[in-house]
């Protein structure tokens, strides 16, 4: 069976000079290091939880003693945090959608439609970006509560369907659509919604992809909106019940390490899960705006 052929920048044939195998090496030495770098954390927190909290605080080793798994199941049954994984669940699902639909509508209005007025709502998008997100959490607060909007997820789907970053995503994208096809869509008589989902949304794929990563990244580790909406009622997510069984005075350092290791685990399973649909279509989006 034949050897498949080297593509994209460096060729097979190019490897045969010396330099360019020289500078080979060093991109896989440099890939290396910023592989060994970004997981070294992970694997650290992962392999202190096994550790009690005396070796925890007195060994210098990056390995555990032991490795007892019952620690682990035992921070888990004291952590209870099943629930928790359903209801970050819960916020991330209608984050995402509220994302998706509301920031690509609008972004659909400024890129294509056009309407009167759209350069002056571009230009308060682009200003709020100026703006830090901590500075409106308070009159954010005080409307969710004069609107009775508290003790649920409903303010924090609504959050993530005004953002700002995720508006200009989808209006770089929308700009590069060939305006050919949004002409024929008008032409076959097809209305702006029937536009927008039958035509623009199917060749948006890429950067709905790139957008739904954002935002499940963003509505999984967000606490202070979830923790002051959520409060310590039924509903808290993951991040919040975390701070919450942290202010425990039961709870050790490595009761905290083990319970940071089950924040980590789902993020890191959809990626292996997902990685080769989320490079794919990440590369794309990069390349189509």
């Amino acid at each position: 069976m034949s050897k498949p052929l080297r593509t994209g920048v460096i060729r097979d044939y190019d490897v045969k000079s010396p330099s360019v195998k020289v500078g080979l090496v060093f991109i896989y030495l440099v890939c290396f290091v910023v592989v060994v770098v970004s997981l070294f954390p992970i694997f650290w927190v992962a392999l202190a939880g096994f550790k009690d909290l005396q070796e925890y605080v007195s060994s210098t080793s990056i390995f555990p003693s032991v490795f007892d798994i019952d620690r682990y199941i035992r921070t888990w049954t004291q952590l209870n945090i099943m629930r928790n994984y359903i209801n970050s669940f819960y916020a991330i699902t209608g984050s995402v959608l509220c994302a998706l639909l509301f920031n690509g509508l609008l972004a659909y209005g400024i890129a294509i439609l056009k309407p009167r007025g759209y350069k002056v709502v571009n230009s308060l998008i682009m200003f709020s970006l100026l703006i830090p997100a901590t500075i409106g959490i308070v009159p954010l607060f005080m409307n969710i509560q004069n609107l009775g909007l508290g003790g649920f997820f409903t303010p924090l789907w609504f959050a993530a369907g005004a953002n700002a970053v995720f508006v200009v995503l989808f209006r770089q994208f929308f700009e590069s659509l060939p305006s050919t096809i949004i002409e024929a869509s008008k032409i076959d008589g097809c209305s702006q919604l029937q536009t927008f989902f039958k035509i623009v949304l199917p060749l948006s794929k890429p950067i709905y992809v790139v957008v739904t990563i954002f935002a499940i990244n963003a509505a999984w580790s967000d606490f202070l909106l979830p923790y002051l909406v959520l409060g310590d009622g039924q509903w808290q997510t993951v991040m919040v019940r975390l701070f919450i069984f942290s202010t425990q005075q039961t709870v050790t350092a490595d009761d905290l390490m083990r319970s940071v290791v089950f924040s980590m685990l789902p993020p890191v399973i959809f990626f292996f899960v997902f990685q080769k649909q989320l490079t794919q279509n990440i590369v794309t989006a990069g390349i189509k705006g």
